[in-house]
């Protein structure tokens, strides 16, 4: 199983987390993990990337444009801004809810998530749309959306990782307080 994997999202999104948590599953199976992140502006709202390459023959963290089995958008227009990455026949997983990005705040540029979505639905040939806004809601915690993502990728088939493998490393490394809520958000999207 060789898989080329990009998050991306804004800081605060637990775009790091989801990133660990699927590189520390791929050790566990015994697979060889690469990864790279780009955190830089995280804690200003900035963008956030991570590179997670898994399987055999790795040279390099990073991903060629190109070559991404997946992309793991936790806001649309970070979707929009790695989409050179995807490979034909790849699938991008994105959250609805949009925010704008500081480069947009501060010029003054109008955002708009759904003209992002959008833009996805005509560039894309394997498109999830999750609506995060809602789940989060019915799951009564608006810090989830990492793992309702996580959960859709999971469900998709696009990682080659279960459920029960993600549990584990979640277990492992999140505080035994998290466990119940983020389970429930991985779940919550079986039906995606």
């Amino acid at each position: 199983m060789n898989k080329n994997i990009i998050l991306c999202g804004v800081g605060g999104q637990g775009t790091v987390l989801a990133s660990k948590l699927i590189a520390a599953a791929a050790m566990k199976k015994e697979l060889p993990v690469m990864s790279a992140e780009t955190i830089g502006m995280a804690q200003r709202g900035g963008s956030v990337f991570s590179h997670i390459r898994i399987g055999e023959g790795l040279h390099s963290p990073m991903i060629a444009e190109g070559t991404a089995d997946v992309i793991l958008g936790f806001e649309p227009g970070e979707a929009v801004r790695m989409l050179p990455y995807l490979k034909d026949g790849g699938q991008v997983i994105v959250s609805s809810r949009g925010i704008m990005p500081v480069t947009a705040a501060l010029s003054g540029t109008p955002y708009q998530s759904g003209e992002m979505v959008r833009y996805l639905k005509t560039r894309t040939e394997y498109l999830l749309v999750i609506d995060t806004d809602e789940a989060c809601r019915k799951l009564g915690s608006s810090r989830v959306l990492n793992m309702l993502l996580l959960g859709a990728a999971i469900h998709s088939g696009a990682l080659g990782l279960t459920d029960a493998e993600i549990k584990e490393v979640i277990k492992e490394r999140v505080p035994e307080k998290y466990h119940k809520i983020n389970f429930r958000a991985l779940e919550y999207t079986h039906n995606y």
